[in-house]
C-alpha cells in the first residue's frame, strides 16, 4: 500500500497570492527528468528551493546525482535521486510506478531530457536524428497516460524544455532542431485532451545558453550576448524561473504554449 504525501491545499484564485520563495508550490510532488545537470538541475533546484518534493531523474552519471543531492540539501523542500532511461518505456513506467508507490500522486512533471548529434541537414545522419527525436518525444509518448493517472487529483502540470532551434536553423542542430519542433506539436497535442482533467501543458523555449566556463565557443556566445537585448547569455536558472512559475496555481489557464525565455534574443531582425 502506497503512503500518499500529504496534498497542499489548492488556493482559489483569488487568494492565490503565495510567497515569492515558494510561489504556492510548497510541498507539490515533482518529477524532473534529466535533473542533475544543466536546465534539468536548475530546474530542480527552483522546485526545491520552493518547498517541493522533487525526483531527480537521470540516466548515467551517479557522480552527477551525488553530486545535485549534495547542492540541494538545506533547501526549504526535499530531493531524491533515481536512475532511469525515461525514453525506455519499461525503466520510465518502473520510475513512474515508483512515484506512485512513494508519494501517492504527482503535481508536476518536466521533461527536460536532450539528445544532441551535431550535423549539417545535407548529409545527415538519420540514426542521429533518430535518437534526439526519441529524447524529445518518448517520455511523454509512452508516459502521458501513466503522468495523467498520477495527477488525476489534479491540478497538474507538464512542462517541456525546448529550444529556438525548433523554428531556427541552427548551424549542426539539425536533429535536436526537428525533434523540438516535433515536441512543441505534441505539448500542444497533449494538453487539448487533458485540459479537461486539470492538467496544463505547457513548453518553455530558450536560444544558446550561458554555461560559465563550459559554454562552448566562447566567440559566437558573446556575440550572442551582445546582441541580446537583455545584455547578456540566458542562464539555466533563467529558464527554471519561467517553469516554476508555469507550474503555479496562477498559470492554470495557460494551455499548450510555447513561452520562450532568451531575453529578447528571438526579437532581433
Amino acid at each position: 500500500m502506497s503512503a500518499e504525501a500529504p496534498r497542499p491545499a489548492e488556493p482559489e484564485p483569488a487568494e492565490a497570492g503565495a510567497e515569492p520563495a515558494t510561489l504556492g508550490l510548497d510541498g507539490k510532488v515533482a518529477l524532473v527528468t534529466g535533473a542533475t545537470r544543466g536546465v534539468g538541475f536548475a530546474v530542480a533546484r527552483k522546485l526545491v528551493a520552493a518547498g517541493a518534493q522533487v525526483i531527480l531523474d537521470y540516466a548515467h552519471s551517479e557522480a552527477d546525482a551525488e553530486r545535485a543531492l549534495r547542492d540541494l540539501s538545506g533547501l526549504k523542500g526535499s530531493a531524491i535521486a533515481r536512475r532511469a532511461d525515461v525514453t525506455s518505456p519499461e525503466q520510465l513506467h518502473t520510475l513512474l510506478a515508483e512515484v506512485r508507490e512513494r508519494y501517492g500522486r504527482l503535481d508536476i512533471f518536466v521533461h527536460s531530457v536532450a539528445s544532441w548529434h551535431p550535423m549539417p541537414a545535407v548529409g545527415a545522419r538519420p540514426d542521429g536524428v533518430r535518437a534526439d527525436l526519441s529524447a524529445a518525444l518518448d517520455p511523454l509518448l509512452h508516459g502521458a497516460s501513466a503522468i495523467a493517472d498520477l495527477m488525476a487529483y489534479g491540478p497538474g502540470r507538464i512542462v517541456a524544455v525546448s529550444s529556438s532551434g525548433a523554428h531556427r536553423a541552427v548551424p549542426r542542430y539539425v536533429g535536436p532542431g526537428i525533434a523540438k519542433a516535433a515536441l512543441e506539436s505534441l505539448v500542444g497535442y497533449l494538453a487539448v485532451e487533458l485540459a479537461g482533467r486539470r492538467i496544463a501543458v505547457n513548453a518553455v523555449a530558450t536560444a544558446k545558453l550561458d554555461k560559465g566556463p563550459d559554454t562552448p565557443d566562447p566567440a559566437t556566445a558573446a556575440a550572442l550576448a551582445a546582441r541580446t537585448p537583455g545584455g547578456r547569455l540566458t542562464t539555466p536558472a533563467d529558464v527554471a524561473d519561467v517553469v516554476a512559475l508555469l507550474c503555479t496555481a496562477e498559470a492554470g489557464w495557460i494551455q499548450g504554449q510555447v513561452i520562450t525565455a532568451d531575453g529578447g534574443l528571438g526579437l532581433r531582425a
